[in-house]
């Protein structure tokens, strides 16, 4: 874990990086400007290595509209909406510094491998394993010592060989030592699965458990959720498919909405509608046009990046 000063100093470079490139980006920088940000790169490793994942974040999205930037204060965020407001004082529409905090987070800055919203990563280590990254995920990786430790989002590792592999999150260890496990974090705790093989899971404070292939268990701050089973062999985000078997629609959206960049809204009439079916995350805007086609509800895009579902209206 890192310490607190370490963990501002992060934090400063992070919204320094984010205020350059929304300079930058506005279109009034001047040689002085530039010149000043060449000196800021210079100043540190840190500081040029923050800004090259702020110019590569800023390439992937490059199409974003600016209008996406005032949208996003609606979000019910004040410290993101605080955030904002400071860099949109910077430059006027900056959807570059909006990208930044929304697409890496502060905490995912300093992390060896991240996923930005939509993007996923496979990686293969040198013996042979894979270690797939999910939306928005980051991790610090030690192939020396065989483990990483988990910053945030989502990842799935499947070993080639039976050398123990460990990974660290803030409410337990897993270690596995052939076979594939997944682990996913969020704000309130972690969930284990075992796709195949077995892993040891050690929890902070509540013991040892072993889990085998087609289980799953949940960590949290208060403690240890009961130990779940799970179809295995159910098509998921490895593959590129999320999967819906009577969901509720609101359940499915909050979920989907973990992989489309920018903002999706719906009516919270539409909350207990049902839904099932598997379908190709390579193509959100297309799911959501499958959503359309199939439940009474209407898709209205105020641009790519802004989308709301609302219950489609009745023929008079």
């Amino acid at each position: 874990m890192l310490n607190r000063d370490v963990s501002d100093d992060a934090r400063s470079v992070a919204r320094s990086a984010a205020r350059w490139l929304a300079l930058i980006e506005s279109g009034s920088a001047s040689e002085r400007d530039h010149a000043g940000l060449q000196q800021w790169r210079a100043l540190s490793a840190s500081h040029e290595h923050a800004w090259q994942k702020a110019q590569a974040l800023r390439q992937r999205f490059s199409g974003l509209p600016a209008e996406l930037a005032m949208a996003s204060l609606d979000r019910p965020d004040p410290g993101r909406r605080r955030l904002l407001k400071g860099m949109l004082g910077v430059a006027a529409v900056a959807p570059a510094a909006w990208l930044v905090t929304r697409e890496l987070p502060l905490e995912a800055w300093r992390a060896d491998l991240s996923t930005a919203t939509g993007e996923r990563r496979n990686l293969s280590l040198g013996d042979g394993s894979v270690l797939a990254l999910n939306t928005a995920s980051a991790v610090n990786l030690d192939t020396g010592q065989r483990r990483l430790s988990l910053v945030r989002g989502e990842i799935a590792l499947r070993l080639a060989d039976a050398t123990p592999f460990r990974v660290d999150t803030p409410f337990g260890q897993a270690t596995v030592a052939h076979g594939e496990l997944c682990v996913r974090r969020d704000e309130q705790g972690c969930e284990f699965s075992v796709f195949a093989g077995e892993s040891i899971l050690r929890t902070r404070g509540h013991g040892t458990l072993q889990l085998q292939a087609g289980q799953r268990v949940r960590l949290t701050a208060q403690g240890v959720e009961p130990i779940a089973t799970f179809d295995a062999q159910q098509p998921g985000w490895r593959e590129g498919v999320i999967t819906a078997n009577d969901q509720a629609l609101g359940a499915f959206l909050r979920e989907l909405d973990r992989y489309r960049p920018g903002i999706l809204r719906w009516s919270p009439a539409l909350e207990s509608l049902r839904v099932t079916g598997s379908f190709r995350l390579d193509d959100t805007d297309q799911i959501l046009a499958l959503l359309a086609a199939s439940l009474p509800l209407e898709v209205r895009t105020r641009t790519r990046y802004w989308v709301t579902l609302v219950p489609r209206e009745k023929n008079a």
